[in-house]
């Protein structure tokens, strides 16, 4: 995609000024800089523009009244470029980074700034993530590892033992979430500075100034934030730092709504933009973070035992994100598949899942009345998909784990993607009756023992710039409000409890995805791209979702159902969630209450699903490059499910 460029004139804002100074200093050359003043924002219901953060009637930065499914959604277009996250001030500003001649991966550093303020208990700039980046220009995909380890002095009883040496140790206290023990050494804005040093066309210290504005001056928080302080408050309280964040003088949480501040959030993006990331790995933002991980006692009055992690600054330092070759495969020989490689095992689960389904024609089995919200999925598509992933699940759930550790079976991603081996997969469907639990494939002498340690929260959001670059990122804190052990206004994660705690199964099996020094645990993260054709080159689709362990389920419902079923980007995002991990249990989101599912889960029930209908924690951002009108548009979809907007070139 090679949008004509525009006029490169210029509007005094202060990201525009930073292209500005990225094309004085040599980077910015070619920039591609949009002067409508209305780009990156909104249309009210009159048709004028609303400018997000503004406190304009019709501003989505407003909190909303509840934190339910939001109706009505239709999907947004733009020309030139285009951001989707789960917050409207992050998309606002990376699409102000957009405007202004960055590239994605220039926008993924400001949208990643901005979460870790306003969406803390599902990102943070001491998290991890998974990118996978399109370079237009060399059509190349690159999958961005930015995922935590455990520290140096970790062995297989970290999570479950305080003596790790001593069998008869009780387990870390309060929890081993709550402890230091769940707290990795982070990941993502290394990952974020290897990316854009590669692919960005701004200067890395003007991509925080939204970021610091808004901790500086204030916001209001949004409601999802506001529901997860209270419902988090009795851990936060244990921390002095997090109380100060996110508390009343009289130690009531702050409610949605309440506009505040976070000073030392705003200090911390300051050093990043001056220092790069280094500044949480080296210095004193970095020695904060190993005495916050080794903080022995609560900040409450009772001085609440805290078992400490063990991370040093060594372990920060050391750290270093890969680039790795992204997962990839085709889709009935019309679509060409990237996802998130090892530690992830979203990617493979997807990739196979595919592979399983091509082998039927889904196409037969669209959901009904697509235009009402995505519809209500067919009973045999549903049977159809969930069994493939009971399938693929089963093999993820032996097989996978950080590669660097342990290889996958045989010849690696190539003998889990094989055609002829998925072939033999989709032979063990039945139409007429649900498999239940599914056993992981013979993939030769792997002895290697089945976790299927859960997983929670995350943030997706997907980017196009204006010069056909893509980003499909997904970033997380692990559960709502990571650890709850807060310092310099950022939360530190609980992403080592996404190892299996024990390190050998009931029959003394080790496991795969076991805590090891210096290793990622498995993810479930799946950003993910789709190209036309056999090869990347003509972009369709970029799209993932947060949701811990059914990411898999949310980003394939939506990937077939644009592929398959034909749905827009809204209507593929918006669509029913549903899915299986491998047990009996079918879920069905029972978010949309406005829908009628009862006619799906009775037919699923008859096929023999055990049938959940609770409401999913799904945030899909797509983004889909699509012919309208006579010419090419990217259309974009936010999960009704969550806050987030979609913006772009024009008011949207």
């Amino acid at each position: 995609m090679r949008p004509p460029l525009r006029t490169t004139l210029w509007i005094a804002t202060p990201v525009t000024l930073a292209a500005l100074l990225a094309a004085c200093g040599g980077d910015g050359d070619g920039l591609i800089v949009d002067t409508n003043v209305n780009s990156c924002s909104i249309l009210a219901g009159n048709g004028s523009p609303v400018i997000v953060g503004s406190g304009q009637a019709g501003d989505p930065a407003a909190p909303e009244p509840s934190s339910g499914y939001r109706l009505g959604y239709t999907a947004k277009y733009s020309s030139s470029y285009m951001v989707v996250a789960n917050t409207p001030l992050a998309t606002k500003a990376g699409c102000e980074v957009l405007r202004a001649g960055g590239t994605a991966a220039d926008a993924a550093v400001a949208v990643q700034a901005v979460l870790g303020l306003v969406e803390p208990q599902s990102s943070t700039v001491a998290g991890s993530a998974f990118m996978l980046y399109y370079d237009a220009s060399s059509r190349k995909v690159t999958a961005y590892d930015g995922r935590e380890t455990a520290p140096a002095a970790a062995t297989g009883y970290y999570l479950v033992r305080q003596d790790q040496a001593d069998a008869g140790s009780p387990a870390p206290v309060p929890s081993a979430r709550r402890s230091g023990r769940s707290i990795g050494v982070p990941g993502v804005m290394r990952m974020l500075e290897m990316a854009q040093k590669e692919h960005g066309r701004l200067r890395w210290n003007q991509l925080f100034d939204e970021g610091i504005t808004l901790a500086a001056t204030g916001y209001a928080i949004p409601r999802r934030m506001g529901d997860a302080i209270s419902g988090s408050a009795t851990s936060l309280r244990l921390d002095a730092n997090a109380v100060a964040a996110y508390f009343n003088a009289d130690g009531t949480p702050r409610a949605a709504g309440t506009t505040t501040t976070n000073q030392p959030y705003a200090e911390t993006l300051k050093a990043l933009a001056a220092q790069g990331a280094n500044a949480l790995h080296t210095g004193p933002i970095a020695e904060a973070i190993v005495a916050k991980v080794g903080q022995s006692v609560g900040d409450d009055a009772a001085r609440t035992p805290i078992t400490p992690g063990l991370i040093t600054m060594a372990d920060l330092a050391r750290y270093q994100p890969k680039k790795r070759d992204p997962v990839c495969t085709t889709y009935r020989n019309a679509y060409y598949v990237c996802t998130m490689a090892p530690p992830s095992s979203g990617g493979i689960a997807i990739a196979q899942t595919l592979g399983i389904l091509e082998n039927f024609n889904l196409s037969l089995y669209p959901p009904l009345n697509p235009a009402n919200e995505g519809g209500v999925p067919a009973v045999a598509g549903v049977h159809l998909v969930s069994e493939a992933e009971r399938l693929a699940y089963a093999d993820r759930d032996k097989y996978v784990a950080d590669t660097d550790y342990i290889p996958l079976p045989g010849a690696g991603v190539s003998t889990m993607l094989d055609k002829n081996y998925l072939r033999s997969r989709a032979a063990l469907i039945d139409m007429n009756r649900s498999m239940g639990t599914a056993a992981a494939g013979d993939l030769g002498d792997v002895p290697l023992g089945r976790d299927t340690t859960p997983e929670n929260g995350t943030t997706h959001f997907s980017i196009v710039d204006a010069y056909g670059n893509v980003a499909s990122v997904t970033s997380t804190v692990e559960s709502s409000m990571g650890s709850f052990h807060m310092t310099n206004g950022f939360l530190l994660t609980n992403q080592l409890t996404d190892f299996s705690a024990q390190p050998v199964d009931a029959n003394g099996t080790p496991i795969a995805n076991r805590v090891a020094p210096g290793k990622r645990p498995r993810s479930t993260m799946a950003p993910t791209l789709v190209f036309r054709g056999t090869a990347p080159g003509d972009f369709l689709m970029a799209t993932g979702s947060p949701g811990g362990g059914t990411i898999i389920q949310y980003v394939l419902k939506t990937v077939v159902g644009a592929l398959d079923w034909g749905l827009d980007a809204q209507q593929a995002t918006s669509l029913v969630d549903f899915g299986a991990s491998n047990s009996p249990t079918t879920s069905v989101d029972g978010s949309n209450t406005a829908l009628d599912t009862s006619a799906l889960v009775a037919g699923l029930q008859a096929l023999g699903h055990t049938v959940s209908t609770s409401p999913q924690s799904s945030g899909v951002s797509t983004i889909m490059r699509v012919q309208k009108d006579g010419r090419w548009m990217l259309e974009g979809g936010v999960d009704p499910r969550r806050e987030g907007i979609v913006l772009g070139d024009g008011a949207l």
